[in-house]
């Protein structure tokens, strides 16, 4: 080994351990790595750069646009209502819900998908006294296989396809990866519908829990005669920055005044609505003047009338939010929204609310003004799930909905015909939305997940880096003297359960990224067909059901269902299993 692949191997090793420990965002993490090895004298600027122009990263671009522009459509939110409106038991609605969501995600990105439908099954699973839990782990599985079947069906098969021609191959058409990816969905479903469903805990929703434990959340105190300030403003009085407690309604006679800003003046007989952290309301009893009302019948649905919504909201693992506190960040001045309460690994955070410092998948209780929805729903901080008063999903007219549906379709013909590459049949989409004014380019850009396309650029500069110094072909040496001696078979099921093994514990395209170079290596060294070992790790990449943080829609359900990690254990690990002998079978018998 050279002093270079040593340098390299210390650089990845490294790059692990932040990711794993959350030293940064992903996007950061790996963005430093490509910029040290382009000091370093390792890569070219050149080549440090090639991820940024290549054509499977930009393919990714443009499906974020694409996605975007079908999901603002609304159509699959209302045939997904429409159809469970029929279904008689618990496992027909899997049925029912889960076989087209896998269709979708065939032909969609898997994150818009997830997003949209969590509050629908949300309010479906808790008008029917169904935990939440048993259906929505589900449904990001559902997602991750369905986007096994096609080349656009998830950025991974995208990433590996724009690597592929990058070694002089020809790619993945369109349906390449049917062959392994319609078989694993199948099975996949069939183990969701069955034993997977026993394995899912019976947890009961936020909204669920919050409804039936209000006076947590909430609390209402008077303001007596001995209050002694009356005509003060808020802040004047010290009701403005308060640990762990949120003022959000003032109910004055027949007046409710909402929001509460800094400048509202305080009078006699005011009734003050509390929210937050509930037991540090003693704090406010020190407050002469101030009494509790122990017999409250304020409810926070009480709240919503017209002026204020409840949401649910996912902090993202991109966010800009993650280590720090609620307060460092300043969230109730930059998103105009009030923290009620954080839930982490299905537990309430019993801790003044500003202190807590925010982790990917940590579920908020926010009260917010009506726009907050349509502001932040395509937000890189968090993902709002919320099903409770959230606007209308439907923005077009019916002709440009269908417009939209139908401008896909054609899309995907033309792929499968061979007229245009994935990347121009996108790129003519996009162009086609925009003439259209389907969308406008301030939307376009706001579809597309600008954090994720720059982990990805920066994975290839590490993959070339790999390649050039010679670290992807010692470590393929290292393997295939491991697995030679013990066959073919052998050695696809260790490519498999090393590129598994790198997406659970980072994200799914770096992992393909840093296991393609490999991969390719041992296909020439065995000389065999490099097209079999690229599904195998396209497929080996997509399948992360064991951890809530390996694949991004595992991370949207984590704090709607009020999951643990070891949900994702009990209920990911079979299944994964499942996958990777059914794959592993499939491309041994299809390419070798």
């Amino acid at each position: 080994m050279t002093l270079e692949m040593m340098f390299v191997l210390i650089l990845l090793l490294a790059m692990f351990a932040a990711l794993v420990f959350e030293v940064a965002r992903p996007d950061m993490v790996i963005f430093s790595v490509l910029v040290i090895l382009m000091l370093s004298g390792i890569l070219t600027a050149e080549e440090a750069l090639s991820g940024f122009s290549n054509e499977g990263m930009l393919t990714v671009a443009l499906l974020f646009i694409v996605a975007g522009v079908v999901q603002k459509s609304g159509l699959i939110h209302q045939m997904m209502e429409k159809w469970l409106r029929n279904s008689r038991s618990p496992r027909d609605s899997m049925m029912r819900f889960f076989v087209p969501t896998s269709a979708f995600s065939a032909f969609l990105n898997n994150t818009p998908i997830v997003v949209t439908l969590t509050p629908i099954i949300k309010k479906w699973c808790e008008d029917r006294g169904i935990a939440p839990s048993k259906f929505l782990i589900p449904l990001s599985y559902a997602t991750i296989l369905g986007g096994m079947i096609t080349l656009m069906g998830t950025s991974t098969n995208l990433v590996i396809h724009g690597l592929l021609l990058d070694f002089g191959l020809e790619g993945f058409s369109l349906f390449t990866l049917a062959a392994v990816g319609i078989p694993v969905t199948l099975v996949g479903l069939i183990y969701l519908f069955t034993i997977g469903y026993k394995l899912l805990p019976d947890n009961k929703g936020f909204s669920q829990r919050l409804k039936e434990e209000p006076k947590e959340y909430i609390a209402e105190m008077k303001v007596t005669e001995a209050f002694g300030k009356p005509g003060k403003r808020v802040e004047q009085v010290g009701l403005r920055d308060l640990k762990g407690l949120y003022l959000i309604e003032i109910i004055r006679g027949k007046e409710r005044i909402s929001p509460v800003r800094s400048t509202t003046v305080i009078q006699v007989g005011d009734r003050l609505i509390f929210t937050g952290l509930i037991s540090t309301i003693a704090d406010l009893q020190k407050i002469k003047g101030l009494e509790l009302e122990t017999g409250t019948n304020i409810d926070l649905d009480d709240l919503k009338d017209g002026k204020i919504n409840l949401v649910d909201a996912v902090v993202s693992d991109q966010s800009s939010l993650l280590s720090k506190s609620i307060k460092q960040s300043q969230f109730r001045s930059r998103y105009d929204a009030g923290v009620i309460a954080v839930h982490r690994n299905n537990e309430r955070i019993k801790s003044k609310i500003g202190d807590i410092v925010l982790k990917p998948g940590d579920s908020l209780l926010l009260l917010t003004g009506t726009d907050f929805v349509e502001k932040y729903q395509r937000s890189n901080d968090f993902f709002v799930v919320s099903s409770l008063d959230t606007p209308a999903v439907l923005k077009q007219s019916a002709k440009k909905s269908w417009f939209s549906i139908l401008m896909l379709l054609g899309m995907i013909g033309a792929v499968t015909l061979g007229w245009l590459s994935m990347f121009k049949a996108m790129a003519l989409a996009v162009l086609v939305f925009l003439a259209a004014k389907i969308i406008t380019p301030q939307e376009a850009k706001k579809y597309v997940h600008f954090n994720v396309l720059l982990l990805i650029a920066s994975s290839f500069g590490i993959g070339a880096a790999m390649r050039k110094t010679g670290l992807a072909e010692w470590i393929a040496d290292v393997l295939l003297d491991i697995g030679k001696p013990l066959g073919l078979l052998i050695i696809l099921f260790m490519i498999y359960f090393l590129t598994n093994l790198f997406t659970e514990m980072i994200s799914n395209s770096t992992a393909a990224v840093i296991m393609l170079p490999i991969g390719m290596e041992m296909a020439h060294t065995l000389q065999v067909d490099p097209m079999g070992i690229a599904v195998l790790i396209a497929i080996a990449a997509s399948a992360s059901f064991v951890t809530p943080i390996g694949y991004q829609t595992n991370l949207i359900v984590y704090g709607p269902g009020g999951y643990t990690f070891t949900d994702y254990v009990k209920a990911g690990l079979p299944l994964s299993l499942i996958v990777m002998v059914t794959s592993v079978l499939i491309i041994y018998q299809q390419w070798f």
